[in-house]
């Protein structure tokens, strides 16, 4: 994908999701839009980047933001030269920073040897999209969802999940997950990946929140909070994350003693342990 001073065009992303009905959304609804996720910011970031790929990217997106990542455990990371291949799976408490920073962290530590699995909005950063299986989360699961997974593990990359595929919400009073998918366990045992799990220290906005669980409440099956995300991020700037890594798990773990969705869960657990 080319970047240009538009390269995010949120009138085109319309059209590209919605089709010929993007023409009914109303010109106040895309101004709103344009505001929302910053394209303008956005844009200038892209266009003042445009020349870096990867990890390079990442690295150029830690500094825009100025993120200190505090970084506890890193003797767990397994050594990359060690002729083995790993799943990295994490908590998701920020739904866009959390991402850029542990890609920047793992892809510095493996010289970019890994790959996210990520909405495919995300392909439309044109930095970001060498690293990106993308998954639709969006609208209907891909057809091709499953054909992308496979390519992921059965590559010569790490894979970099947040198996809760959508960001954190508050759950009880607390910021958490919700439920973490199996997909990460069925292929790490079935590529033989050991899965080192990662704690990402950090939380959005209480409108952010609040937002999400009146939708959830209303039945609105769009997520509505997603839109908000890019702001979100903008709001986290100047800040500190402490990033928790513990020890890997060997694929051998998880055998028949429990179902797939109870060792996704138990993972999940030892990431909140952290």
């Amino acid at each position: 994908m080319e970047v240009t001073e538009n390269t995010i065009d949120i009138d085109k992303i319309l059209k590209d999701k919605m089709g010929d009905k993007a023409r009914y959304v109303p010109g106040v609804l895309t101004r709103w839009l344009r505001h929302i996720i910053h394209q303008k910011e956005v844009n200038a970031f892209l266009w003042e980047h445009k020349d870096h790929i990867g990890v390079e990217w990442l690295e150029d997106c830690v500094k825009y933001l100025d993120m200190t990542l505090k970084i506890e455990g890193a003797e767990n990371l397994p050594d990359k030269n060690d002729g083995k291949l790993y799943t990295f799976v994490s908590n998701h408490p920020l739904g866009g920073i959390d991402g850029v920073a542990l890609g920047a962290v793992i892809g510095k530590h493996y010289d970019g040897n890994f790959r996210y699995l990520v909405n495919d909005l995300l392909m439309n950063l044109p930095g970001l999209a060498p690293l990106c299986i993308p998954i639709n989360k969006t609208g209907h699961q891909s057809r091709n969802f499953p054909a992308m997974v496979e390519a992921g593990f059965n590559s010569d990359n790490h894979m970099l999940m947040f198996p809760a595929g959508l960001c954190s919400r508050r759950i009880k009073g607390r910021i958490h997950d919700i439920p973490w998918t199996k997909t990460f366990v069925t292929k790490s045992v079935e590529y033989h990946r050991d899965i080192v799990p990662i704690h990402f220290g950090g939380q959005n906005s209480n409108f952010f929140y609040n937002l999400a669980n009146i939708s959830k409440r209303l039945g609105i099956k769009f997520n509505i909070a997603m839109l908000f995300l890019v702001d979100e991020m903008y709001k986290n700037v100047h800040k500190e994350f402490t990033i928790k890594i513990g020890k890997p798990i060997p694929w051998q773990t998880f055998d028949k003693s429990k179902t797939l969705k109870q060792w996704a869960l138990y993972v999940e657990d030892k990431v909140y342990e952290l």
